[in-house]
């Protein structure tokens, strides 16, 4: 990512976090329309399950500019997803949930270039993910 995207991606983070809890409720919404089959995999409390996914969000953006920080525990969390029945191509769904509800969040502010930049990051952190869950799958 170039500084200019990390810098884009932060600074619409600023925007997004103050309404993470409704921002959390947007994305479940949307993931469960696109793909209703993922309500399954989630049996705990979705605001709790809000809350951590605010948070893992929040970590990873504070973490653009020095990845390498956090690639550890990108890691571990793409080998728990297999335990969870995640596959490969759920990341996509996942993906487009998110940038909807940047969408939905930042309204005009969610331009071509902030889009860019969160497909960006988001591919980045999935790859690092998917290619962790082959570890556990091989």
């Amino acid at each position: 990512m170039t500084p200019q995207q990390i810098s884009l991606v932060k600074s619409s983070w600023a925007q997004v976090a103050p309404i993470s809890q409704q921002a959390a409720a947007l994305f479940y919404g949307r993931l469960f329309e696109l793909e209703p089959k993922y309500k399954a995999l989630f049996k705990g409390d979705m605001k709790s399950q809000g809350k951590m996914l605010m948070s893992m969000l929040n970590t990873a953006v504070a973490s653009l500019d020095r990845l390498d920080t956090i690639v550890p525990a990108v890691q571990q969390l793409g080998q728990r997803h297999v335990g969870y029945g995640v596959k490969e191509d759920d990341y996509d769904t996942v993906g487009a949930a998110l940038l909807w509800t940047l969408g939905q969040g930042l309204g005009d502010a969610f331009t071509e270039e902030v889009e860019e930049a969160w497909t960006i990051a988001y591919t980045t952190l999935a790859d690092v993910m998917i290619e962790a869950s082959r570890d556990v799958a091989a």
